[in-house]
């Protein structure tokens, strides 16, 4: 009987450890009914099968995806390797553009043999703070990396708890550059600035730009589009723009018809446009008002989640999602492994241009599928 008692208690406490990722041992005693030392016993047992590293106070899963009635048999050599350190990420969204971040971090800390421990924050500052210190207080984890909201007010302040931190911080998409916080970039700039020098050689003169005002990608791309524009002897101010959040919610066709209107008004023949949804909301009302896409205006859109389903597909500017995730986790790996011998890494990667129907280039098919060179962001 007091085997079938420890075997539950051992599964439940390996099932808190999935869904936790890490457990005290101060808070298992009262939750499952049972003394510390008991709790210590077990993960004990559990940590001599391989299923979890016991850490000071308490325990981290080996492997999150560990399934737990299969676990509690011994299991292979092969899969009881202990894992060298934990990484622990918070990111503001699961469900558009952040999941092939979460992916290549997920796949350089397989490489790298470490371990790593998700969370997802609102974009507030203050839930920014509350996940980040969750992971921060979390037994094992040695490094984190973070993608807060560093354009709002009151954000020096957390940039300044970051640095304060035991653990290393790398942010992800993110820059501090008044601190000594490391980061792993895309170059959004020098993704807008592709753009632009496309739509250009297509023998536009009438660039606009919208893009989501409230973005924190939104100002780099702004730098890169008016930056190239004036490369070019074009004026910015000349150009049209706005933000596109209404393009995506209920009532955006009056919206979208005043866009339509300004765009003919303007004489624009080419526009970029930040993210996908809003693009593909343009595009289609512009479809359906009878316009033809491209030979009536041409669109790239800023991200490529979902730009290849639209009808037509969007020429897309494409940031280097899965590299940004994989190099924060090789530079904290190096970082914990050097110390304060490794200097202060800060990479900055470079966008792609796809080039799809709604911007086809012109001396080429349209619809044919190519990566431009990439040009230097003014």
């Amino acid at each position: 009987m007091s085997r079938d008692l420890a075997h539950r208690r051992r599964q439940l406490l390996l099932e808190l450890l999935r869904v936790r990722g890490a457990v005290k041992v101060s808070e298992l005693a009262p939750e499952l009914g049972v003394s510390e030392m008991t709790v210590r016993r077990d993960l004990a047992a559990l940590a001599d099968r391989g299923l979890l590293d016991k850490v000071y106070g308490g325990a981290t899963l080996v492997e999150p995806d560990t399934t737990f009635h299969a676990a509690l048999e011994p299991a292979p050599a092969a899969t009881q390797h202990r894992r060298r350190f934990t990484i622990g990420m918070v990111v503001p969204s699961f469900s558009y553009y952040w999941p092939a971040i979460i992916a290549g971090a997920r796949s350089a800390a397989d490489a790298a043999g470490a371990r790593l421990l998700l969370r997802s924050s609102s974009s507030d500052l203050i839930d920014d703070r509350k996940q980040i210190s969750a992971l921060a207080c979390t037994p094992g984890v040695d490094a984190l990396i973070a993608a807060p909201g560093l354009e709002a007010p009151g954000s020096g302040a957390l940039v300044r708890w970051l640095e304060q931190l035991r653990q290393p911080v790398m942010l992800a998409e993110r820059r501090a550059p008044a601190s000594m916080l490391e980061w792993a970039v895309s170059d959004h700039a020098a993704g807008a600035a592709m753009a632009v020098r496309h739509l250009h050689d297509n023998g536009h003169r009438r660039i606009g730009l919208f893009a989501h005002d409230l973005s924190p990608t939104t100002p780099h791309i702004q730098r890169g589009w008016s930056g190239q524009l004036r490369a070019l002897d074009l004026d910015p101010a000349a150009q049209l723009g706005g933000p596109t959040a209404a393009f995506t919610e209920p009532g955006r066709d009056r919206v979208l018809d005043d866009v339509v209107a300004d765009l003919r008004r303007h004489r624009t023949t080419a526009v970029i446009v930040h993210s996908d949804p809003p693009a593909q909301a343009l595009v289609q009302h512009c479809i359906d008002l009878g316009m033809r896409i491209p030979d009536d205006l041409e669109v790239v859109t800023y991200d490529d989640e979902v730009a290849q389903l639209s009808q037509p597909s969007l020429t897309a500017v494409r940031p280097p999602k899965h590299h940004v995730g994989r190099v924060a986790v090789e530079c904290l790996v190096a970082r914990l492994q050097e110390g304060s011998n490794r200097p202060v890494t800060r990479v900055v990667l470079t966008p792609e241009l796809i080039i799809r129907q709604s911007s086809p280039r012109r001396d080429r098919a349209a619809g044919e599928t190519t990566q431009l060179s990439r040009p230097t962001a003014p």
